[in-house]
């Protein structure tokens, strides 16, 4: 899944999920005509929590927080 990111100047806009980044390019040409000339974009890859959670490249798990 891909999300689509636009900036214009203090407003940020996070439009999507888009299956492919194809569909949020396409999306795009018709979103930027609300924005200004210098907005900025970016398209991302979600990113599921447990890929996030998972083991580190290591095999290690994270270190969970101690309980105060």
């Amino acid at each position: 899944m891909y999300l689509l990111t636009i900036r214009d100047g203090l407003v940020t806009r996070h439009i999507g999920p888009y299956e492919s980044p194809k569909q949020a390019s396409d999306d795009l040409d018709r979103l930027l005509q609300r924005f200004g000339e210098r907005a900025r974009w970016q398209i991302h890859a979600l990113e599921a929590p447990e890929a996030l959670l998972a083991a580190d490249g290591r095999g290690n798990r994270p270190p969970l927080a101690a309980a105060a």
